[in-house]
């Protein structure tokens, strides 16, 4: 790793520090000159070439926007940086903290930040960049899962039943909702991926960025139970400064969170082959998380038959 990063004409110090990424490799890369480097080593055969390169794209655009967002440095020309059979790119070192979301002005200023990314991000389309759909993330997720062989197999039919019946809700709540815009997203904006710098937010990584309405952007980042409303009004005036929103996406809410509950183990179950994994989440493979990840969903499917928490 200090080769390829070597290999660009910088002068390391010999200093590595591993971030938190599971998806990818990303470390702090200590420079003997300057500010350090992030070095992000992508994932082999998750993304084509066409679209990291999109993703970089989308990350200078919006810098060229004066928004805070960790863009790719470009060697002669090109962000997409390969060192024997591995791909990966440089990003400056974003100083900032852990984003702590404790007031309303808080979320103002995170909604005015997403408003004027949305609005950039609206001018153009992704070519070659994934779209968020109930497929993709729901039925081709809990095919995963089923040919996994995780799911303990006195509780396969079970599985199967609550998983059948919260996509078919999913589906249902999708299409009544009708045809709402899509947009080029963050794709994966939550507090784990947000640094908090002397201006505000710091988008630190795009690698989940696709195609979606623009509600996956802001759900994820609003507190559960009764401050999620409040979150929500200070999170909306912000936005509606720059952006607009059609709030029939809020419908959207309880489908999208079933979505990421059915996505995240099908994840997990992909990337067991990953040393990594067993590390970080061993109770993936015991029947208590199945057991509970059933009720989760039973208790998921009900929150979609809810009003709106966020309904105006």
């Amino acid at each position: 790793m200090l080769d390829a990063v070597s290999e660009r004409g910088i002068e390391v110090d010999g200093r590595l520090f591993a971030l938190n990424s599971y998806e990818n490799r990303v470390y702090r890369v200590g420079a003997t000159q300057g500010a350090p480097l992030v070095a992000k080593f992508y994932r082999a055969r998750r993304w084509s070439d066409e679209q990291i390169v999109e993703e970089h794209e989308f990350a200078h655009e919006l810098a060229g926007r004066d928004l805070a967002v960790a863009a790719p440095l470009a060697f002669d020309g090109e962000t997409l940086l390969r060192h024997g059979e591995f791909r990966f790119a440089l990003f400056p070192w974003l100083g900032g903290r852990g984003a702590e979301l404790d007031t309303d002005a808080d979320f103002t200023l995170l909604g005015r930040t997403l408003g004027r990314l949305h609005a950039a991000a609206a001018a153009r389309r992704f070519r070659a960049r994934p779209s968020l759909t109930p497929e993709r993330l729901g039925f081709a997720a809990r095919r995963q899962v089923e040919a996994s062989g995780f799911v303990p197999q006195e509780l396969e039919d079970r599985y199967a039943e609550v998983t059948r019946d919260i996509l078919a809700a999913v589906v249902r709540e999708w299409e009544s909702v009708g045809a709402v815009a899509t947009i080029r997203l963050h794709g994966d904006c939550h507090l784990g991926n947000l640094l908090w710098g002397e201006q505000g937010p710091v988008f630190v990584d795009l690698d989940d960025c696709m195609t979606g309405p623009a509600i996956q952007d802001l759900w994820m980042l609003l507190p559960g139970g009764a401050d999620s409303r409040r979150a929500w009004e200070a999170l909306a005036e912000g936005y509606a400064q720059f952006a607009d929103f059609d709030y029939r996406e809020l419908r959207l809410v309880e489908p999208l969170r079933a979505l990421r509950m059915i996505h995240h183990t099908a994840w997990l179950a992909q990337r067991w082959d990953d040393p990594a994994f067993p590390r970080a989440f061993p109770w993936f493979g015991e029947r208590r998380f199945w057991e509970r990840h059933i009720l989760d969903l039973l208790e998921q499917r009900a929150a979609i038959d809810e009003p709106p928490l966020l309904a105006m």
